[in-house]
């Protein structure tokens, strides 16, 4: 710390001695709490304002620690000269056949040295996930000899479980300090109790950690299906990678202390790809440990791929909206678990995992939950089957329909409890044709908004309705696929809507992948059943598939950074559905990049993209340059408010200009819409006459001379042009640069009122170079 710097810190603790006479409120809370110049003690720095407080973390990378304190003290901390506190938060966690699905097969479907060809499936490259733990008993973890190991400047990492690791599940560590502050300071956490064994274990008691960690970078394993259905190959994105599992969620959530560590904890160890299901919602990056933790990543060289959250399909609901995260939202695949209600001459096609144990092609009585509601319970209960709402006199024996996607394994477990043989689920309009195929504990068909119409209809019309639930194995080359998942979370930005968010779609919808087998496949602790593999749904299950992706073209262009390798993914992307179509939405709306980014994700493509956008961490520092507010009081061109501040140091700490002095920011002005990205984004269109143009520039990894023409599809009411609209490569400089402009016009102010969309795409006749264009006269 400077002479001046400590100066002021000594008088700013002087002046607060006075104010600590008052007794404290013996209300506790946790903090993030960074410096723009690390204090030589923080121990001494706090005790300067109170004795009470508990170092939970110290973040050596960022210059901060994790700190529990009374809260009647964090207003004298926040006077402290170059000091951001930021309140600990609460995150929530948000496969067979869909590598299939996504074109990496080899001739047969399923062996390990036939994976598409792809140099190595992903060897030699550690990929890691931040989530619930890992089951290192799992087949998809078991070290079979193939994989070379690591040396230790490689791998820095440790193995906290028992049993222990191997060399394919190479890492295995637990961060619980923050949510053991929360629990101590709230008495349990969202309502809930810790359970100590998940709390002080590496181990996985949820499942979704096992589940999303096999998915990116499980190994083969034969014979895999999930109760019976789907069954094939098991195996990750990068089969061959090795995988380290850093526990920092647990069953009643993930405390954003607990995250950041376990980010700057994998960037120390050696990871080199860091999948992250976890979201909350958007908050400005400043105010966002995960963005500063992964801003931190980045610089390291991780790449960083996270869930774009399960809000959908409400506007402006995605999460995770750092452009230096690839963030990953939820689409179907062409595999389906149907499972049929007959009544009568009438069948209507659902879908569920679970077997029906009841007698083949026999009415029995059907009750909707509507009429089955038990004395002092509300019909409004009873419709959605709610614990206790059911009249057991009323449902025994029967078949009851209940209402409403949420806690769908929870609506059977109280038909069970009820005396009811099996279940129809049916969805709300708002849930429209989102269908979940769930593990249920008694025979289910969950179906459609559309389709229940029609058996509520028939449940009207006769005083003794019947019916059957009839389950079938898996079908596959379902049209069209993919197909926008209605929960998956939707744009726009609503921190930097110039950054376009989600980034990319992947498949997230019955997914099956390893699970842990300390705990039921629906997580009812009355449900005892314990499986390997099990199916599950949201952009939790999405985000690993990227991530494994991210991990095969980290094994063949091991010298690319982060940003070179998510622009490979959204740029190779696909809008059209297997049936040649443009994909849909399961709401019925049109599906835009709101929902899908750059579109559906195509590995094969992605290793042969021929352009690339590298967006370097001197871009990434002018972007936090691009965010200050307005200059009212005359302060120079460089002068950021210290929360921007902080993290710009933070991304333009390893960056120095060509005399090796600090980076600062350019005098001129900086926009958002100017970082170097795939996808263009722009708001606050001028209405007529005026034009925006944005900057771009792209690599050529194609290999040798290249000619790349522009081509545009134009959003409504607005025109692009791209100049040059002609890249010449001459095959010289392997990392041959071009810049270009995109300018954005608006012609017709009525049709550009709303959000319009269109896209750009370079072509050398072999290569496509798409980049999803949104632009508005909004200014949000």
């Amino acid at each position: 710390m400077g002479r001046g710097a400590g100066r002021v810190l000594l008088i700013a603790m002087a002046l607060l001695l006075a104010l600590h006479t008052r007794p404290a409120s013996a209300l506790t809370k946790s903090y993030l709490v960074m410096a723009s110049q690390r204090p030589a003690s923080w121990s001494d720095l706090l005790t300067q304002i109170t004795s009470q407080f508990r170092i939970l973390y110290t973040f050596e990378p960022i210059n901060g620690i994790g700190l529990q304190i009374d809260t009647v003290f964090v207003p004298d901390l926040k006077l402290l000269t170059g000091i951001l506190v930021i309140e600990d938060k609460l995150r929530q966690v948000s496969t067979t056949h869909s590598w299939g699905f996504l074109g990496l097969k080899g001739s047969d479907g399923e062996t390990a040295n036939e994976w598409n060809n792809v140099p190595n499936s992903g060897e030699g490259v550690i990929i890691a996930n931040v989530d619930t733990g890992v089951s290192p008993i799992s087949p998809s973890f078991r070290d079979d000899g193939s994989l070379p190991a690591l040396s230790k400047s490689r791998w820095r990492g440790e193995c906290e479980a028992s049993p222990g690791c191997n060399i394919k599940l190479i890492g295995a560590r637990l961060f619980n300090e923050g949510i053991k502050a929360m629990n101590k300071e709230n008495g349990g956490v969202n309502g809930q109790q810790l359970n100590e064994t998940d709390l002080n274990s590496p181990w996985d008691y949820v499942g979704h950690g096992t589940h999303t960690l096999s998915t990116a970078g499980g190994g083969f394993v034969a014979n895999v299906g999930a109760f019976g259905h789907g069954t094939g190959t098991a195996k990750g994105g990068s089969p061959r990678a090795h995988v380290a599992s850093y526990k920092a969620c647990f069953v009643p959530g993930c405390s954003d202390l607990d995250i950041l560590m376990a980010i700057l904890t994998a960037v120390a160890d050696g990871v080199q790809v860091l999948s992250l299901s976890l979201g909350a919602p958007a908050t400005d990056y400043v105010s966002d440990m995960m963005a500063i933790g992964t801003a931190f990543a980045v610089t390291q060289e991780v790449v960083v791929v996270a869930a774009a959250g399960n809000s959908g399909p409400v506007a402006g609901s995605v999460t995770n909206v750092a452009p230096w995260m690839l963030t990953v939202g939820a689409s179907t695949m062409d595999r389906i678990f149907p499972a049929d209600v007959v009544t009568g001459a009438k069948t209507i096609t659902g879908q569920s995992l679970s077997n029906s144990t009841l007698p083949a092609n026999e009415p029995i009585a059907m009750i909707s939950g509507e009429n089955a509601n038990s004395a002092g319970q509300s019909v409004a209960n009873s419709v959605l089957c709610l614990p206790g709402s059911l009249d057991p006199a009323k449902v025994a024996g029967k078949i009851v329909v209940c209402k409403g996607a949420r806690g769908r394994a929870a609506k059977g477990q109280v038909v069970k409890q009820a005396g009811g043989v099996g279940m129809v689920l049916c969805n709300d309009a708002a849930s429209g044709a989102s269908i979940i195929t769930d593990p249920h504990i008694i025979p289910t068909a969950h179906c459609s908004y559309s389709q229940c119409q029609e058996l509520f209809n028939y449940l009207q019309s006769t005083g003794s309705p019947m019916g059957y639930i009839k389950t079938r194995d898996a079908e596959v080359g379902v049209k069209p696929s993919p197909v926008m998942a209605a929960f998956s979370s939707r744009g726009p930005n609503t921190i930097t809507p110039q950054i376009l968010k989600p980034d990319i779609t992947a498949p997230g919808v019955g997914v099956i992948a390893a699970v842990s087998q300390e705990v039921s496949p629906t997580g009812l602790v009355s449900d005892g059943r314990r499986v390997p593999y099990s199916v599950m749904t949201g952009t939790s299950m999405a985000c690993p598939h990227v991530a494994g992706i991210a991990g095969l073209l980290r094994a063949r262009y091991p010298k690319w950074g982060p940003p070179m390798i998510y622009s490979a993914i959204m740029t190779t992307a696909t809008t059209e559905a297997n049936d040649n179509t443009r994909i849909r939405d399961e709401t019925g709306s049109a599906a835009t990049p709101f929902s899908y980014g750059s579109g559906h994700v195509d590995p094969v493509r992605a290793l042969d993209p021929g352009l690339v956008y590298d967006t370097t961490t001197h871009d990434y520092a002018n972007f936090i340059c691009s965010l200050r507010p307005t200059d009212t009081q005359g302060l120079l061109p460089v002068s950021l408010p210290l929360p921007l501040s902080i993290l710009w140091t933070l991304l333009a700490r390893v960056f120095h200009d060509t005399n090796s002095n600090p980076f600062e920011c350019s005098h001129g002005a900086n926009h958002p819409e100017d970082l170097n990205y795939p996808s263009i984004s722009v708001a606050c269109l001028p209405h007529s006459g005026s034009v925006v143009t944005v900057k771009r520039r792209v690599m050529n990894v194609g290999g040798g001379a290249a000619s790349y023409t522009a081509s545009i599809m134009q959003p409504a009411g607005v025109t692009v042009t791209v100049n040059p609209s002609t890249l010449v490569f001459d095959g010289e400089n392997a990392e041959e640069e071009k810049h270009f402009t995109v300018t954005l016009q608006v012609h017709n102010a009525e049709e550009a009122a709303g959000y319009v969309f269109g896209s750009m795409e370079w072509s050398d006749g072999n290569h496509r170079v798409r980049s999803p264009i949104v632009a508005t006269t909004k200014c949000v």
